[in-house]
């Protein structure tokens, strides 16, 4: 037997190789971080040899591209749904996606601090995004649906509400990696009450 059949195999079976070696990358990279990660690592976790990963993937950068991809959307399926236009409070909606986006950047900055050094990386991981689907794009489109309902403004600038929130999480994280990381807990409600009082403060309806 084949140790690229066997890998399979003790894998269940029931994935290629291709995404055996991906889901090996992105457990690693959930586990113990991007620093350090290796092909041979990669290959030597998944039970295969070292040049197997050329014949199933372009090069190390789109497997790591695709493993952080990989882990991004399994950090989102855990941060659970976000809420609907029109439910609730414009508020309480606003709060609740800016608190995702923050756990959200929080979450990921193990893996994006090791790609610090792998700009060829990030650059793939950027090209993997569907347009529509990540946090940035679903928070836009929810601002722009309760401007359609009429709970916004009508000349709501929402881009730039979006650019503003969006602002604030990267200097959450970014600030992070000047400092230990694990010594931080969750943001403290108040900063979110503050950015979606300036949010709100122009973009809410005019009374």
């Amino acid at each position: 037997m084949s140790p690229r059949r066997a890998a399979v195999l003790r894998d269940g079976g029931e994935r290629s190789l291709r995404e055996h070696l991906i889901a090996t990358a992105e457990r690693m990279i959930s586990e113990r971080g991007t620093v350090g990660l290796t092909v041979r690592a990669i290959a030597r976790e998944a039970g295969v040899a070292d040049g197997v990963l050329y014949n199933h993937l372009a090069d190390k950068e789109e497997l790591l591209a695709l493993a952080l991809r990989a882990h991004v959307r399994r950090i989102e399926s855990e941060l659970g749904e976000l809420p609907e236009p029109g439910a609730g409070t414009v508020e309480a909606g606003l709060r609740a996606h800016i608190a995702y986006g923050m756990a959200l950047h929080r979450a990921i900055l193990p893996a994006i601090a090791g790609m610090i050094a792998q700009p060829k990386v990030l650059a793939r991981f950027a090209e993997l995004a569907e347009r529509g689907t990540d946090w940035r794009d679903r928070l836009a489109g929810h601002l722009r649906a309760e401007r359609d309902l009429g709970r916004l403004a009508p000349d709501a600038q929402i881009d730039a509400a979006t650019a503003m929130i969006v602002g604030v999480c990267h200097e959450a994280v970014i600030s992070l990696l000047f400092h230990d990381a694990a010594t931080h807990s969750a943001p403290p409600p108040a900063p979110i009450d503050d950015l979606v009082a300036a949010v709100l403060d122009g973009i809410g309806p005019r009374n």
